[in-house]
């Protein structure tokens, strides 16, 4: 038999005829036919569906800028996830260190040195030659040949300790300025950082203890002052010329002028113990130098979000390394994200 005769013998089931179908429509499909007749093309679809994508990436939107804002105002983290009753206790340490700063280093009679109210004619004549050499302009000015005033000769020891210390205290507007809790103190950074630069570590205690006060519920970030940008934006330049100043601090107290007559390594060490023992400007030097070691690290910590990812690693492991620490956080610092 043929194919053809057993297709044609085969019996087949009556196909049914297709009934009358009315799709389900939307609502949204079913308002638009009022204005258009309706079509299942891809692109009505799409259509139909962009007012809720555009909805969609709104609400993103907004909660992006709410973490943000969030985030800015130190909402995370560090010791706001904390017991509140360990902010308290480091704010009364804080609080009580700066009774003890200003009572013993400038009030009483029992330091090494003269308190403020009997400073002697002789400690005012060594701080004045002491900012004359400030980051040793003039000693350095002199020493190629160029004398618009004569730069005053002092022990290297007491320059050199001097500009370590303010050399250190440079570096730190940067880091205050991009303090992701810098908003909780409610006065102004940059009379604040320039009482710490030109004065004493004072002024930088407050700022510490007042910085654990809670968030505030109705954060409203400030406008950066003019030396806050030039400071944050300059943060890498302010880096390199506060390290560099440190690091001629540290052999300029060891080998600064030889032909001074200021003898060997273990002298001019003597004259540090002996320096330390009696004037109370030195005495309070390091006192700053402990407790920028501790500060260092602290607000480092608090700002590795400042910084560039790929640089969080080594900037964690240095923040611990006086001086070194800051250098790395300025030089890592994320302006973009700051910005």
């Amino acid at each position: 038999m043929s194919a053809t005769n057993t297709l044609t013998c085969t019996p087949f089931p009556k196909t049914p005829k297709p009934s009358s179908h009315k799709p389900h429509l939307s609502p949204l499909i079913k308002h638009t036919t009022h204005f258009a007749p309706l079509s299942y093309s891809s692109s009505s679809v799409a259509f139909s569906s962009a007012p809720k994508l555009m909805h969609l990436e709104k609400d993103k939107h907004n909660c992006c800028k709410a973490t943000r804002r969030k985030s800015i105002s130190g909402d995370e983290g560090g010791l706001d996830d904390e017991d509140g009753s360990v902010r308290r206790v480091l704010q009364f340490v804080l609080w009580a260190a700066e009774g003890v700063y200003i009572a013993w280093l400038f009030l009483l009679p029992y330091a090494p040195g003269d308190p403020v109210w009997a400073i002697s004619s002789d400690t005012i004549d060594s701080l004045v030659g002491l900012s004359l050499n400030f980051f040793f302009v003039l000693p350095l000015m002199n020493s190629v040949g160029i004398r618009l005033i004569d730069a005053p000769v002092l022990h290297p020891m007491s320059e050199g300790l001097f500009n370590f210390v303010i050399g250190w205290t440079l570096m730190f507007a940067p880091l205050l300025f991009t303090d992701r809790r810098r908003d909780r103190y409610k006065g102004s950074l940059d009379i604040l950082w320039g009482f710490q630069m030109f004065l004493t570590n004072t002024f930088l205690i407050p700022y510490m203890a007042i910085r654990l006060n809670e968030a505030d519920g109705q954060y409203t970030p400030r406008k950066t002052s003019q030396l806050g940008t030039v400071m944050t934006n300059g943060a890498a330049v302010v880096g390199l010329v506060g390290g560099a100043v440190c690091l001629i601090s540290v052999f300029w107290a060891l080998f600064g002028r030889e032909d001074g007559n200021f003898g060997t390594l273990t002298e001019r060490w003597d004259f540090l113990l002996s320096y330390l023992g009696s004037e109370r400007l030195a005495y309070a030097f390091i006192w700053d130098i402990c407790l920028y070691t501790v500060f260092q690290p602290w607000l480092i910590h608090d700002n590795l979000q400042n910084i560039e990812k790929s640089k969080i690693t080594v900037v964690s492991f240095l923040k611990f390394v006086p001086v070194i620490g800051l250098v790395a956080y300025l030089l890592s610092l994320n302006l973009d994200e700051e910005s």
